[in-house]
């Protein structure tokens, strides 16, 4: 029996190839051939394929960083299945390790490649290498669909469970889905577009704009129209799996950067009106009214000015292909900006 694996790689590393498996560089392929160009059976552990195109939301600006998860244990699938290779493509860059076996290999899973030996006798001839592992005659040259192998997030890849989808490269017929641990679903997909959501930077409304006065209230407000509903869809090519997921702001969080300072409400939370805005736009008489939204500084800032940190809440929800749906952990992100406070001067006569 030959030895079943012809070389274990280090995790997420790739072997160097004289050039593309199932490219002859003297004669190009004149049909379907196998390529190592972009997402393909020759592309890296973390080469997906999904595709992920932000669709509503979020004209105002980028976020600095993603969406922070409120649940510390949450995090997005660590890998999956996905179609990498037709028939031909398989069958190409096992011809191409006949003719440079000592410089080619072919990647399995992962983090394990093959040679040709065990590529020839598992797709080729359909002898099995190991006990649970499928063979296949001829590549399957005859059949609709494609090869499967597993694909480690990208944002994960230190993870150790990211290396959980260690399959051997596997045959899906068209238009069905692999019924194994790890295969990709609407949720897989809507929780890998949750790392995707880019919002405005959290930058608040404050009135007065250049100076606050102490123990005279600061008005915060956020307009609907900076911080509408963003919503990010990730597909999955060839499988009809799609999930779209919609972050919407549900909150604000306000600290005053010091202890010397009252927020309005007391807890600091302000929440989103029905119409989408968060605290009410300072109007002329209103400085020595309570804000539904805001801050009372009690002393000056003396030259350096406050760090006043405002986080938004954002509501995370989902839906997919098949009529799928549901929540996932809300997010929140976080904008700090300067403000300075004055005294009032007065003379006594």
């Amino acid at each position: 029996m030959p030895v079943l694996t012809t070389l274990v790689l280090a995790l997420g590393a790739w072997p160097t190839a004289a050039h593309a498996f199932g490219e002859d560089n003297d004669h190009p392929p004149a049909g379907p051939s196998g390529g190592a160009s972009g997402n393909s059976l020759t592309a890296g552990a973390t080469a997906t394929n999904v595709t992920v195109a932000q669709v509503s939301g979020g004209k105002s600006g980028s976020a600095a960083k993603p969406l922070a998860p409120v649940d510390p244990n949450w995090k997005p699938p660590a890998c999956w299945y996905e179609p990498v290779a037709t028939s031909e493509e398989v069958k190409a860059a096992t011809d191409q390790l006949k003719k440079t076996p000592n410089e080619n290999l072919v990647p399995v899973t992962p983090s394990l490649s093959w040679g040709e030996q065990l590529m020839v006798d598992t797709f080729e001839k359909g002898k099995s290498p190991s006990d649970g592992i499928k063979a296949y005659k001829n590549f399957n040259l005859d059949k609709d669909g494609k090869f499967w192998r597993g694909v480690v997030n990208p944002d994960m890849k230190d993870d150790p469970e990211a290396y959980n989808c260690q399959e051997i490269l596997f045959w899906q017929d068209a238009g069905t889905l692999p019924k194994i641990a790890n295969a990709p679903t609407p949720k897989v997909l809507a929780s890998y577009a949750y790392d995707k959501i880019k919002v405005p930077d959290t930058k608040v409304e404050l009135k007065p704009e250049a100076r606050s006065t102490v123990n005279l209230p600061t008005w915060v407000w956020l307009d609907k129209g900076t911080f509408e509903d963003v919503k990010v869809r990730a597909e999955l090519p060839g499988t009809g799996l799609w999930a779209e997921t919609t972050a919407k702001p549900v909150g604000l969080h306000l600290e005053p950067g010091t202890a010397d300072a009252r927020t309005f409400p007391a807890s600091g939370d302000c929440e989103v009106d029905d119409e989408g805005s968060i605290g009410t736009p300072y109007t002329k008489g209103s400085s020595k009214e309570d804000p539904p939204c805001g801050i009372a500084y009690q002393r000056a800032t003396g030259g350096k000015p406050f760090q006043l940190k405002a986080s938004i809440t954002w509501e995370i929800t989902w839906e997919g292909s098949g009529g799928t749906g549901g929540d996932l952990p809300n997010g929140t992100f976080d904008g700090t900006q300067d403000v300075e406070v004055q005294e009032i001067q007065s003379i006594n006569r």
